[in-house]
């Protein structure tokens, strides 16, 4: 079982605006905890601008508490969080949300607003408090829709999507909002193949004009494909941090999941493979795979 996209890579030639990387989010010696219990202790870290920075870690490990910190959803307990220099706590939400969109891993929304309407709502960190939608706001929801193949539901009400559409919908608007970094937990959780295909395509595409993205995921291989960096999060601590070809590998993966995989290049691109107890293939197949496994592993 094994996924690999070839189409896209993250290696390929960067613009300029991606070249020279300046700091940008600064987590210095933060804790959290929920009702006595510990579950982020000591985390420090280091965001650049343009880099696309993913987030892996088990469920339950902090990656959650650790973005809605970042954003200032969550205040430490211990500890601070730096944009650009700023202490958050004394920035506001607008100034926030005019350098910084977020991505939930859930949105609901009991009002059965229009797609369009729920793109839009990304431009109001622009708008003083009596304000109307422009052109140009109309304009930009639109490309953003355009940008993720979903502008045919534009009028479709927000409510009667499915769970996927939505997480597509949320992420237009963030798209829309105009913030040069996106903060995204678990975007492709609910999204199909393609869909999920689009999605790194996209965050690619972005981070060649400048933007800078921190996501959670479930999938190493999402890592592999488009970030620059990962950052392992295990039991409320950062357990290692560094280039994804040199730190996502089946030893570390082990370490964070405790399940036995292989870290492969193939054909030019990454593909992580599960246990050959996994594969319904017959034993002389098996044997051709051990083969190919051999000759495809990284030196």
């Amino acid at each position: 079982m094994a996924y690999r996209y070839p189409v896209f890579c993250r290696n390929s030639e960067k613009s300029e605006a991606r070249m020279e990387l300046k700091p940008h989010i600064a987590v210095k010696n933060v804790s959290f905890g929920y009702t006595g219990k510990l579950v982020l202790e000591n985390i420090n870290l280091h965001i650049n601008a343009g880099e696309i920075v993913t987030l892996l870690g088990p469920n339950g490990c902090g990656k959650s508490t650790l973005i809605k910190i970042i954003i200032g959803l969550l205040r430490p307990v211990h500890g601070s969080v730096f944009l650009n220099g700023n202490d958050i706590t004394g920035l506001s939400s607008k100034t926030i949300a005019r350098q910084i969109a977020y991505v939930p891993q859930i949105h609901r929304s009991s009002f059965p607003y229009s797609v369009t309407d729920i793109v839009l709502m990304g431009r109001i960190p622009h708008k003083t408090f009596f304000y109307r939608y422009s052109d140009d706001d109309m304009a930009i929801a639109q490309d953003a829709l355009g940008r993720l193949s979903i502008s045919h539901l534009s009028e479709r009400p927000y409510t009667e999507l499915s769970g996927g559409e939505r997480q597509l919908a949320i992420i237009a608007r963030a798209i829309a909002q105009g913030a040069k970094t996106l903060i995204m937990d678990e975007p492709a959780s609910g999204l199909d193949y393609g869909n999920q295909l689009r999605l790194l395509e996209q965050i690619i595409n972005l981070s060649r004009t400048g933007y800078t993205f921190i996501k959670s995921t479930h999938s190493p291989e999402h890592a592999l494909w488009v970030a620059d960096r990962a950052i392992m999060i295990k039991g409320g601590a950062v357990v290692a941090d560094g280039k994804c070809d040199d730190i996502v590998n089946s030893e570390n993966l082990f370490h964070l999941y405790n399940v036995k995989v292989d870290v492969m290049r193939v054909n030019g691109s990454f593909c992580v493979c599960a246990p050959q107890a996994m594969c319904r293939c017959s034993p002389g197949e098996k044997e051709q795979q051990n083969k190919c496994s051999t000759s495809s592993a990284p030196a």
